[in-house]
C-alpha cells in the first residue's frame, strides 16, 4: 500500500475509533508508519486528509450499501436484505458517527460527504419503497421518502442502542420491529 494510501485508511480508522479531535496528525504518522514529511507531502495539513478519509468512508458506505439494494427482486427483500446484512453493529457507523462530531459537523468541507451520502441513502430507499408501492407491494398510502428516512434512523438509531447496551440486539430488536412493519400483507 502506498504511504497516501496508508495516511487515508489511517485517518478513517482513527476518526472512527477516536473522532476528528482525538485524530492527531502524530497519531494518523504513527498508525501509518508514515513521517511527517511524507504525510504534508501528500496532505497540505490534517484537514485535506481528513477530508480525503471522509470521502473514501462516504464512497465504501454507498458501495456496501448498493451491493444489497441492487437488483430486481421485491421491494421489501431488497429493504431487508440492506437491514440484516452482516455489520460490526458495537462498532457503530462510521459515516453516522461522523455526524456526532461537532468539529466534521462545523466544517462545510467535511460534512458534505456525510451529508451527501446520508441523502443519497435516503432516496436510494426510497426510489425502491416507491418501486414496491407502484407494484402493489406496499399499501399506496405509504410515504416513500417517509419510509425512507424511518429505514436510515432506525439503523442510525439502532447503531447508538447497541453501543449504549453494549450489545446487538438492540440493533436487532430495531430491524426486526420495522421489518414487521413493512412487511406485505397478503
Amino acid at each position: 500500500m502506498s504511504t497516501p494510501e496508508r495516511l487515508i485508511e489511517s485517518t478513517r480508522e482513527l476518526l472512527w475509533e477516536r473522532g476528528y479531535v482525538g485524530t492527531s496528525p502524530k497519531a494518523i504518522q504513527q498508525h501509518a508508519g508514515a513521517g511527517q514529511g511524507s504525510m504534508y507531502h501528500h496532505f497540505s495539513g490534517k484537514p485535506d486528509l481528513a477530508l480525503a478519509a471522509i470521502r473514501r468512508t462516504a464512497l465504501e458506505m454507498r458501495a456496501t450499501a448498493e451491493a444489497t439494494l441492487a437488483g430486481d427482486g421485491p421491494a421489501y427483500d431488497r429493504v431487508a436484505s440492506y437491514l440484516l446484512r452482516e455489520r460490526d453493529v458495537l462498532r457503530g457507523c462510521p459515516v453516522g458517527r461522523l455526524t456526532m462530531d461537532p468539529d466534521v459537523i462545523a466544517s462545510d468541507e467535511l460534512r458534505e460527504p456525510v451529508t451527501e451520502t446520508l441523502q443519497w441513502l435516503r432516496e436510494r430507499l426510497a426510489g425502491i419503497v416507491q418501486e414496491g408501492v407502484d407494484r402493489g407491494e406496499f399499501s399506496a398510502s405509504l410515504d416513500a421518502g417517509e419510509i425512507a428516512s424511518a429505514i436510515v434512523a432506525t439503523v442510525q438509531g439502532g447503531y447508538v442502542l447497541a453501543r449504549a447496551t453494549g450489545s446487538p440486539e438492540a440493533f436487532e430488536a430495531g430491524v426486526r420491529g420495522l421489518l414487521a412493519l413493512l412487511e406485505p400483507r397478503p
